[in-house]
């Protein structure tokens, strides 16, 4: 499959900001079942830019700019073409052990709740089985929310919810899955998943199954992803996988708008 992306970010600031320095986790790379074909970053303004790489192995480009900055445009654009292995990630260049991600975060925190109902789901099953129902019962329980995710919001916070986003989503499995023993790990990235436009990113899982590897894991689709998601970042939660994190010197509000355009390239 070829799929066409297109995200566009614009950051607004009621005064004149004297420098922005983001990191940008906005760029995918190849791997077994994803092959990049074209990508590209356009910034509207003059910027500095140097690529590298976070401490998670994901590529990130650091961007820096001047003032006065009353606005910027980021809009990162490409063809990627992908195939289905199932879930089953292979070919990533792993740089950290898998027990790392067991670790809770302020996002993916330890919950009783969260726990308690996984363990029923899962109760019984070998791990990649109870994986899988786990990912079911997440699409069974929540609506899915196609907004924009509220900030600060955790996993155990979202689970008292009767719909979520795909963040929040992926969140509560990464508890889940850790809950059972299962070191787990939030995604960023696209998918043609519920349409064309989003106004964010899609988010997913990644679970690791001894004797498997890394699997990925959609509770808003309850399946797994396949050769219309493209991979971009991984990290402990969404936090970790953010598109654009960073910092501005100046004072005022921003505002934010985002679009992101999923489609099957010719």
């Amino acid at each position: 499959m070829r799929l066409s992306v297109d995200h566009r970010t614009v950051y607004r600031f009621s005064t004149a900001q004297s420098r922005l320095v983001q990191m940008l986790r906005m760029t995918p790379e190849n791997h077994h079942d994803q092959t990049v074909a074209t990508w590209q970053i356009h910034i509207d303004c003059d910027a500095k830019m140097r690529p590298g790489r976070d401490g998670f192995g994901n590529a990130i480009t650091m961007l820096y700019v001047e003032g006065p900055v009353n606005a910027i445009e980021i809009e990162v654009s490409g063809a990627v073409l992908t195939s289905n292995s199932q879930g089953v990630l292979n070919g990533v260049a792993e740089v950290l052990p898998p027990a790392l991600f067991l670790r809770a975060t302020m996002l993916t925190p330890q919950d009783p709740a969260i726990r308690e109902w996984a363990a029923g789901v899962a109760h019984g099953a070998e791990r990649l089985a109870g994986l899988r129902l786990i990912n079911e019962a997440l699409q069974r329980r929540f609506k899915h929310d196609h907004g924009r995710p509220k900030g600060g919001l955790d996993a155990a916070a979202a689970f008292t919810r009767d719909s979520g986003t795909s963040r929040d989503l992926a969140h509560i499995f990464v508890v889940a899955a850790r809950s059972i023993g299962a070191p787990a790990r939030f995604v960023s990235g696209y998918a043609l998943v519920d349409g064309k436009h989003r106004p964010t990113p899609h988010g997913w899982a990644e679970a690791f199954v001894e004797g498997v590897g890394w699997v990925g894991f959609d509770p808003c689709t309850g399946k797994s992803p396949e050769e219309d998601y493209v991979r971009v970042a991984a990290a402990l939660d969404a936090a970790g996988a953010a598109p654009v994190a960073g910092s501005r010197l100046g004072e005022g509000e921003e505002e934010l708008d985002v679009d992101v355009s999923v489609s099957l390239a010719p």
